[in-house]
């Protein structure tokens, strides 16, 4: 299974000290150092997808929890009328962001704020986040990233003017955090609150 690059400053971090510390004869200490070094290789995961070929579906952007789906929290969407999901991911899940639409991305909308639990109603409008708009025939649906307690930054790799895939990788975020996903109104949802979803493979709803 691949690593996304992120994970390489944690990794070696951890895998050095627990060479050296193997080396001195340091066992405890070098099974430490080990074993954080396989978590961070456990978190930096980067597994492939079967990404659906409907043309019409929204697919998950991450692994998760649903926690919200449907009237959107208050003040949490942007102007105008949408549909909301909401995804929590723990330090467990995979955190490879993938797009949920096939599109253009118009904007991508990077804010800073506090690192509230990324479970918490409020998180999604008081965190450090990052939004990615994209253009969907005429459609914009909205993908934001929001950084919870260990989740201290927000990492995306895409600009605006690129054309994106549904299921594409676009990003990730580092630990425990969360995604909301903003749908237009006629999106017909197809979770709900406490499912299971996975990115690129779950489908959230259809337009």
């Amino acid at each position: 299974m691949r690593l996304d690059r992120a994970g390489a400053p944690f990794i070696a971090g951890a895998l050095a000290p627990a060479a050296v510390f193997a080396a001195l004869r340091r066992p405890a200490w070098a099974l430490s150092f080990g074993a954080l070094g396989a978590f961070f290789c456990f978190f930096f995961r980067d597994p492939d997808r079967q990404v659906p070929s409907e043309p019409d579906v929204v697919v998950s952007p991450a692994d998760g929890r649903v926690l919200v789906a449907g009237v959107p929290e208050p003040h949490a969407a942007p102007q105008g009328e949408w549909r909301q999901v909401s995804i929590f991911l723990s330090p467990l899940d995979v955190h490879i962001n993938r797009v949920p639409v096939a599109g253009t991305i118009v904007r991508v909308d990077y804010r800073p704020g506090r690192f509230l639990p990324a479970y918490q109603p409020g998180a999604g409008v008081s965190n450090e986040r990052n939004e990615i708009w994209i253009d969907r025939g005429g459609e914009t649906i909205v993908c934001r990233q929001i950084a919870g307690v260990l989740a201290r930054r927000v990492v995306c790799r895409v600009q605006p003017g690129a054309r994106v895939s549904a299921g594409e990788r676009f990003g990730l975020m580092k630990f425990g955090s969360r995604i909301d996903l903003f749908l237009p109104p006629r999106a017909v949802l197809l979770v709900g609150r406490g499912d299971r979803v996975r990115a690129g493979e779950s489908i959230l709803a259809r337009l």
